[in-house]
């Protein structure tokens, strides 16, 4: 039998969530909307074998329609993930590279989005640009940075006294080349890293937005749409509407989450010879 050291299993177990969440992802997209179609005669019906989520108030495939509701939910998060940890990339090596007074002023921004729950910022954000996909978007991309900064800025800060870094600063080299061309190589594994991590967060509250109503459009089967419009079923025992997409999202959130504390280990010198 064929021993694993932790490195070895952390690699593993990251790529096989990874291809589960590329399968479920790419699947959704796949499937077409023919299969979700309003059919009458088969509404209201509880989990069987032909139906495993059941159908809802309209005849529709529940199991069809939270694929295609995790599908939309997963490419709407890493959008927005990837854009608020390029926001955050930005932002740290700017804050360490840049003097005190840019150091100062984005410090103060990051106190300044901490002080205030991510989901009110969120919700006033879409509000303003008038909800939808765009504005969920932007909404998670400027409201999940500021943690990440923090950690971009640290991390640049140590580099700067790297052997490398003060040999490019002797040879007369601007603070802009030092930091693309020597600090930012080694934000690789950080940017990985903060992508996994963010993500759960704005799936949540992407699912939080819409089910509020602010989020994404009704014609999306987005999971926040599936779970608000099922609310209004639950009293009359129809439990399978909300269950499986709630137990789905629960899933498809833990199983990044995983993915992205076993990149952590990998890339954090203090756990990765452990």
């Amino acid at each position: 039998m064929i021993s694993l050291n932790k490195k070895q299993k952390t690699m593993m177990v990251s790529f096989i969530t990874s291809a589960i969440l590329m399968a479920v992802l790419v699947g959704g997209l796949l499937i077409s909307n023919d299969r979700i179609v309003s059919n009458l005669g088969e509404r209201n019906l509880s989990p069987t074998l032909e139906h495993p989520f059941g159908t809802d108030w309209l005849g529709r495939d529940m199991l069809i329609r939270t694929l295609k509701g995790l599908s939309v939910s997963i490419g709407v998060g890493l959008i927005a993930a990837t854009a608020s940890v390029m926001i955050a990339v930005g932002l740290g090596i700017i804050a360490a590279t840049m003097g005190r007074i840019a150091d100062g002023i984005i410090s103060w921004l990051v106190d300044l989005f901490l002080s205030v729950p991510h989901l009110v910022i969120l919700i006033l954000i879409a509000f303003v640009l008038g909800g939808g996909l765009k504005g969920v978007v932007i909404g998670l991309a400027l409201t999940h940075w500021p943690s990440l900064t923090r950690v971009i800025r640290a991390e640049v800060m140590q580099l700067k006294t790297a052997e490398f870094v003060q040999t490019s600063k002797r040879l007369g080299k601007s603070r802009w080349f030092i930091a693309v061309k020597h600090i930012l190589p080694h934000l690789v594994p950080q940017f990985l890293v903060g992508l996994f991590l963010l993500f759960p967060h704005a799936i949540l509250h992407e699912a939080a937005v819409t089910f509020l109503g602010m989020g994404l459009s009704p014609h999306q089967p987005a999971i926040g749409i599936i779970l608000s419009e099922s609310m209004r079923y639950l009293s009359t025992g129809m439990w399978w509407l909300a269950f499986f997409p709630g137990l789905c999202l629960l899933l498809i959130v833990r199983a990044f989450d995983l993915v992205g504390d076993r990149l952590r280990s990998l890339v954090d010198p203090y756990r990765a010879n452990e």
